[in-house]
């Protein structure tokens, strides 16, 4: 069986202000489950950045531990890439950005990598404004340590083994309101519809914009009461410890803006969408705060763009930080000799 991808592209596939196809912007072949959403967001980002005509070099794609930071594998091969330590993309994205205001930053994690170990520093990224994209594909489990709860899992969901889970979730686009984020949306990784023209509009956006995709796991998101559920298969076959994942198809759904729809996941399990309505005003943070807080309680995923300032400043002009990239300035640019320094002594004196 191979696992390369084949070089040869039909000559008519279409091309964007560049000239680059669709093609020029595809990664490695996947390695995650079949049907896992964190492919369909893969797809979304790469068609985003092909219709946006970014040049792939120009993009720096940044990520932490678990299978949403897998992802940066499987598209943008051509582009710069840095995958860290659990829970610490944000200080990579922050030092690379400060060093380099001309790359477009595209991060993505994990509920698990975001919402507990990568929490602290989530905070801080989002304060300082960091010019970046960043996308959190969210299944409210630890997909690679057998499916546990993660800090996002909704209060009395069931996981693998049946077990309710005690503690409310994180909502991690009411923290990014709260902690000012001047960009905040959310979607579902089967609306292609609705996710990739929000993450263009987001690499377009100058500051911190925030994507919560609610994307489905298929592996570890099967009912406990199902008759061939993992914990049922696994009683009945004592001397075996053996997982099969079994080929699914991709969950989509598209729906009008205002109105809900109920999309049954791979388990049987259901999770009700709302999308925004077009007379959401993304302007006003408390407006946008409430309007989460009221499809909450409603047991619904608020989908759509729910924030914007339009008025963003980020990081470096915050900091007032050199125009060009460090590694573009000069020996005296860099290092402009000691009567600069003293100039500078004699102002603090």
């Amino acid at each position: 069986m191979s696992y390369a991808k084949p070089r040869f592209r039909h000559p008519r596939l279409p091309k964007n202000e560049l000239g680059y196809t669709v093609a020029d912007y595809d990664g490695a072949i996947s390695t995650l489950c079949a049907g896992c959403g964190h492919d369909s967001i893969s797809g979304a980002i790469r068609n985003a950045c092909f219709l946006s005509s970014i040049p792939p070099h120009r993009i720096a794609k940044l990520s932490g531990i678990g299978c949403s930071s897998k992802m940066p594998t499987y598209f943008l091969g051509k582009s710069h890439g840095f995958n860290s330590v659990h829970g610490r993309m944000p200080s990579v994205a922050t030092g690379a950005s400060v060093a380099n205001r001309d790359l477009t930053y595209v991060g993505v994690s994990g509920d698990g990598d975001t919402a507990s170990l990568g929490m602290g520093q989530f905070v801080h990224l989002i304060r300082r404004n960091v010019n970046m994209t960043y996308i959190v594909a969210n299944n409210g489990c630890y997909g690679l340590t057998k499916g546990q709860d993660s800090a996002t899992a909704d209060l009395g969901s069931l996981s693998k083994y049946g077990a309710a889970n005690p503690f409310e979730g994180i909502d991690l686009a009411s923290l990014a309101l709260l902690q000012g984020a001047s960009f905040v949306g959310r979607s579902f990784s089967g609306d292609k519809e609705q996710l990739e023209p929000m993450i263009r509009a987001a690499m377009a956006h100058q500051g911190f914009a925030f994507i919560d995709v609610v994307s489905p796991c298929v592996t570890f998101a099967n009912h406990s009461g199902a008759t061939k559920s993992y914990a049922a298969t696994r009683d009945r076959l004592d001397a075996m410890s053996l997982d099969f994942v079994p080929m699914r198809d991709e969950i989509r759904a598209q729906f009008d803006p205002g109105t809900s729809q109920s999309v049954t996941l791979h388990d049987g399990s259901v999770i009700h969408l709302h999308k925004a309505s077009d007379d959401l005003r993304t302007d006003d943070r408390s407006a946008a705060l409430m309007y989460l807080q009221e499809s909450k309680d409603d047991g619904k995923y608020l989908t759509g763009l729910i924030h914007l300032d339009p008025n963003s400043q980020d990081l470096t002009h915050t900091l007032s930080l050199a125009t060009k990239p460090l590694n573009e300035l000069g020996k005296y640019e860099l290092c402009p000799g000691c009567w600069v320094l003293n100039s500078i002594h004699e102002v603090l004196r």
